[in-house]
């Protein structure tokens, strides 16, 4: 990736089970008839009967954007569109962290308990816990000497520590996440899993990858593989993804590998077969269902194709397939590699699309040229084999969605300066598409948010469709935060500056508070209506 785009300053985004459930419900209810609608209203009621442990973990956010599809959607029952313009900073909330954050932080309400938990882990190879109601630090915990942007062929991230968001296993109560770490015999990638209780090291963890491999008759070089996206828990396995360094220095590859939470000595991997390829994404790996998608960037010197600028399809023991249903690229691969415009720069998301004859299965992926793919996430396809294709951006892509629903009409909200914008003017760093049934399934840019800077955006709801907001962090811009009606784009809240965000940062929402991090500190907003708020202006 060039360096204008690949500069690293990565955040990414978080979620609620109970997002979840409502996202799965929403695609029920667009396909049940009228007289079922009794049927689903009774799930809806069924949610709110849950047992206080499952609610607990439903307000929870383990995981990138949310969910392990990175649909970046948060239920906040409390927030509306008229509530959200009353959002404030809480500024009696004090948590200090030690270090640059590129990963998102993590929310985890413990069974029982009467407050929340944030996890935050830094490029200074700390992890920190907190209480998420007044930010008093509850342990910490330092997992090696990151590494020294002297002993890397190349990068920009000094020092080099945990840049991929972790993944909490709620059920184990342990964070897993990846560290780079300078040992005795030069830098290396090392997988640790930490008790959410006290932050103590759990037995068998961690994992040297390049160790782990190397006995599989595999070779991965820590000093050039970089890892940005952030980690995935499925079936008992956690799933880490790499990349190189900003530069593309040296014989990276894009890796996956799947490390078991149970024998940590047993794993599953998948690598791209040209030097490059790297997954350089925030949002890391999308998963439906037990179905894993990831899109790959740039290959390095590749005469036939061979991985780059694509997307694939995998099982969860990453075994690669030559079916053309199981991967897909565009047909000027080539060009896009000498141009470093990389598809791998933004997740795919895979999205439900409603229609006449049922709900469509597909995937939406993203590129650094700017350009939108919609494939059916039945069959990608192959090279070419996209369902449609339309250039959406006159900027590069390179942050994660956000997607929600409009009616009938998936709407799609991502970082860049859109094409075709309904609003006139510059400075619009925010573009929603819509998307809607049909044969091909039809783009169209739906509004332009007017804000500058390179956040990932987010949406709430009020109960999975209604009252939809789309939030984005103006990073490395006008460093504000920034609150837009989902259906229509209308402005409705923007914070004072913040200081210290960076690029790709997003933000995460919780049942009373949203929560923003930044170098050396997490920002939590309050908004009317939950029981923290303070009266009055």
């Amino acid at each position: 990736m060039s360096p204008r785009v690949k500069r690293l300053s990565l955040r990414t985004g978080g979620g609620t089970e109970a997002a979840r459930g409502c996202w799965a419900l929403m695609n029920i209810r667009r396909v049940v008839s009228m007289t079922a609608r009794p049927v689903l209203m009774a799930g809806l009621f069924a949610l709110a009967l849950l047992p206080p442990s499952a609610r607990a973990q439903e307000r929870s956010v383990l995981t990138y954007h949310g969910d392990n599809s990175r649909s970046g959607q948060y239920v906040v029952p409390a927030l509306s569109w008229e509530k959200a313009r009353s959002v404030q900073l809480d500024r009696a909330f004090n948590a200090r962290v030690a270090g640059s954050i590129y990963a998102q932080p993590l929310y985890w309400r413990p069974p029982d308990a009467s407050t929340g938990m944030l996890f935050v882990a830094t490029e200074d190879d700390v992890v920190q816990a907190f209480d998420a109601t007044t930010g008093k630090e509850l342990w910490r915990r330092v997992v090696g000497r990151p590494v020294r942007r002297s002993s890397l062929p190349c990068g920009n991230i000094d020092p080099l520590g945990i840049t991929g968001t972790p993944a909490i296993d709620a059920a184990a109560q342990a964070i897993y996440f990846d560290a780079a770490v300078e040992r005795g015999n030069g830098p290396r990638h090392e997988v640790f899993a930490l008790s959410t209780r006290d932050g103590s090291v759990l037995p068998g963890w961690p994992i040297d990858v390049a160790d782990l491999l190397h006995k599989a008759g595999r070779h991965f070089d820590p000093s050039v593989q970089n890892q940005r996206a952030a980690l995935t828990l499925l079936d008992g396995t956690v799933y880490v993804a790499f990349s190189g360094h900003f530069g593309d220095c040296g014989n990276f590859h894009g890796w996956v590998v799947g490390i078991s939470l149970h024998e940590p000595g047993k794993h599953v991997s998948f690598e791209t077969r040209a030097r490059g390829g790297g997954i350089w994404a925030p949002g890391g790996l999308s998963v439906s269902g037990r179905d894993i998608y990831f899109a790959t960037g740039n290959t390095l010197g590749a005469q036939t194709w061979s991985d780059g600028e694509a997307v694939f399809h995998l099982g969860p023991d990453l075994r690669r397939s030559d079916d053309k249903k199981d991967y897909f690229a565009p047909s000027d691969w080539k060009a896009l590699d000498a141009g470093d415009v990389d598809l791998g720069g933004s997740n795919p998301i895979p999205l439900d699309v409603p229609g006449a004859d049922g709900t469509r299965a597909l995937i939406l992926a993203l590129g650094k040229d700017g350009k939108a793919y919609l494939l059916d996430r039945t069959g990608l396809g192959g090279v070419g084999g996209q369902l449609a294709a339309a250039t959406v951006s006159q900027s590069s892509i390179v942050t994660s969605p956000a997607a929600y629903r409009v009616g009938d009409d998936i709407f799609v909200a991502f970082q860049a300066s859109g094409v075709r914008c309904p609003q006139p003017g510059r400075g619009h760093d925010l573009t929603v598409l819509k998307i809607t049934p049909g044969s091909p399934p039809a783009m169209a840019t739906a509004w332009c948010g007017a804000l500058r800077g390179r956040g990932s955006p987010i949406v709430t709801t009020t109960d999975g469709h209604s009252n939809p907001i789309v939030w984005m962090l103006g990073a490395e811009g006008d460093n504000r935060l920034h609150a837009f009606r989902g259906d229509t784009g209308e402005p409705i809240f923007v914070s004072e500056p913040l200081s210290g965000l960076r690029r790709f940062q997003t933000l995460i929402a919780t049942q009373d508070r949203l929560y923003v991090g930044a170098d050396g500190r997490i920002y939590a907003f309050l908004f009317e209506g939950n029981p923290h708020a303070p009266a009055g202006p």
